[in-house]
Order: C-alpha cells, then structure tokens, then sequence
C-alpha cells in the first residue's frame, strides 16, 4: 500500500512539474500585445528613416516635375521659388528644430537596435568643437540617432552644445527633404557651412563630421574595424583656423548592422565604385539585412546595439594660417585619442581583447 502510494506522490509531482513547464513556455512563447505593438512600431520607425533618406527627395522632386504638366503647377513653381531664394540657408546655419529632434518616433528607431551615448569627458560650451565620428558603416545610424535626435539624451549629458552632423550637401539640392535635414540640425559637410557655423553662431557649437566618409563604407563588414584617416587633415585644419577642440567619437557596433558584398582591391568592381564615389559623393554599396521577418533578407538593418562613446576632446589653438607640420601635429594627437577611446571601450561593447583599430 505505501509503495502504490509514493509511485502515485511521484506520478502526482512529476504531472504538477511537467504542466508548470508547459505553462511556463507558453508564457514564454506568447507576446503580450504591448510588446508586438512596441516592435511593430519600432520597426515603421526604421522603415520610415530609410525612405525619408534614401527615397524622400528623389520622390519629391518627380512629384513636383509632374505637377509642372497639371492644373497644379503653381504649386511647384512657388516651392522652387521658394527654394532659389533659400539656397543659401543650409550653408548659413540652417534652420533647426527642437520640436523635430524630439519625436518620440525616435526613441522607438533608438530602442529597436538598442542604440545609447556614453560621455567619457565634459564638453564645456564656452567652446567649439568638431566631433569626429567613427566609422561611418553603411548608412551611419549611430551617428543620425546620437547627433540628430534627442533620443539618446546628447542635450542633457553636454548642456550648453549644440550638434550639426554634416552631410553631403547635394542632399539639400533635393526638395522637402532640404527642410527635413535641416529640422534635425544637419548640415552640409563643405568648407563654408563648417566655417559659418564655427565663426557665426557663437559658441557651444559641435560639427560632427564622418571623417571616412563615403569611402570607408566599402571597408564596412562585421568583425572588421577599419577607418580611413591618413589622409583625412582637412578637418583639423579648420579645427586649427577656428579654435575648435577636436573631439574623437566611435560607434561600437556599427559595422554589424548589414553585410556587405565586398570586391577585392584592384578589381574591375572595386575600381568601378571608387570612380563613381568620387564623381558623385557617394559609394553604390552592395548590402544587405534583414526583411520584414526577422529570417527574411531585405534591406533594413539588424537589430544589433550599438554604442557610441565621446572621448577626450584635444584641445587646439586658433591658428589663422597654420603650417603643414602644426596639422601634422594636431592629427597625430587626434589619432592617437581616438585610439585610446577605441582600445579603452572596446571589450566593453561587444569585441574582444585582441580586437585591433585598421587606419588607412
């Protein structure tokens, strides 16, 4: 009897453990309906940023060219007035907009990757600055959600600075999508607008410039850091002719958001994008992410953190006309901060103790 009573306990306690489980995958297994609404709407917020810069403009301008051969065309022909007679007002300061850097739209693009700003030093805003941001990836996420949103708190962790991320200026050529960079603080990343903004709107300002530009995004792969500096003097030049501290930033992660095709130096496609990078500004990357599902392909990124660390600003001096050997100098103390920021972080944010910094 007492045998038939503990192999009935056993039974018993073995079913109570097997439908806890059960009922513990399920839980697990069972979004609750605010958490697919949240992944769904942070998925519309990627979805959105990628047509806002990659197709916004280019349909804008169809659209206003068709209106020309409608009833409408007065439409267009007061917009493109309107635009000759604001040309110069991306290179002039812009026209910036808190209400717009403050979406909440952007807190859900910041959480579907994670993305978070780690401040290592104060920026006091009695000075300028120009932000080096590293490495440029393919379309610069890190660098757009840090900078040009609110999203990642940059205002309440250096108050008194203000970022203007630069980009290539034939994107404020294109209709409606002129005023939408320029809402976000964005400007054109020549000589004359970094000028203006370092010598005419006082000071607390912060240029941020991806300092590898268009060509170190077909360097770009996952589990490669490789950025492309050497040759890149012109911005501490102008840090040096305007006294703006030079400040090193890296976007941990940043490669890993897409893979990428890559052609092998001195191929007939590798030659062929780094011709039309030159002519028009930007690289023709082959890439690809993920799709709607989360085991489709398509070309939204993978939902990897990324960490962007602002490291030691180099204190400069305004030289007016600065000799060749002082831009020498003063590249070699960016570097060398850059490289401490990266080797400092870098086990810390996702890559190993041997990872390395390649500098081209």
């Amino acid at each position: 009897m007492k045998t038939i009573i503990a192999a009935y306990s056993r039974d018993l306690q073995g079913s109570r453990i097997t439908l806890r489980s059960a009922l513990h995958s399920l839980s697990a297994a069972t979004t609750p309906p605010q958490a697919q609404l949240r992944s769904c709407i942070q998925l519309f917020s990627i979805i959105q940023w990628i047509f806002s810069f990659l197709l916004m403009g280019l349909l804008a301008l169809v659209v206003f060219i068709l209106l020309f051969f409608t009833h409408f065309w007065p439409i267009s022909a007061m917009y493109f007035s309107w635009v000759l007679l604001d040309w110069e007002t991306p290179e002039t300061g812009g026209r910036r907009s808190e209400w717009v850097r403050s979406w909440s739209v952007w807190n859900y693009f910041r959480d579907y990757f994670p993305i978070q700003l780690v401040k290592t030093h104060n920026l006091p805003p009695g000075r300028n600055y120009i932000i080096g941001s590293h490495p440029h990836g393919i379309l610069c996420i890190g660098a757009f959600c840090n900078f040009v949103t609110e999203s990642t708190g940059f205002s309440q962790k250096f108050p008194g600075i203000r970022p203007h991320l630069a980009t290539l200026a034939g994107n404020f050529r294109l209709p409606i999508l002129r005023e939408y960079l320029m809402s976000g603080g964005l400007c054109p990343v020549n000589q004359k607008s970094i000028e203006y903004t370092l010598s005419q709107k006082g000071r607390g300002n912060a240029v941020v410039i991806v300092v590898g530009g268009a060509a170190e995004s077909l360097s770009c792969e996952p589990g490669v850091t490789t950025l492309i500096l050497s040759r890149r003097r012109g911005f501490v030049r102008l840090a040096l002719e305007h006294g703006a501290d030079l400040v090193p930033s890296f976007s941990f992660g940043e490669t890993d958001l897409y893979h990428q095709v890559n052609f092998s130096e001195g191929s007939f496609l590798r030659a062929a994008q780094c011709k039309f990078q030159k002519m028009f500004g930007f690289a023709p990357c082959f890439f690809y992410g993920r799709g709607l599902t989360p085991n489709s392909k398509g070309f939204l990124p993978y939902p990897r953190p990324i960490t962007t660390v602002i490291g030691e600003p180099v204190t400069v001096p305004q030289i007016k006309e600065p000799s060749a050997e002082t831009v020498d100098l003063y590249h070699n103390m960016y570097k060398c901060s850059l490289l401490k920021l990266f080797h400092e972080h870098k086990t810390r944010y996702g890559l190993g103790e041997n990872a390395e910094l390649r500098i081209l």
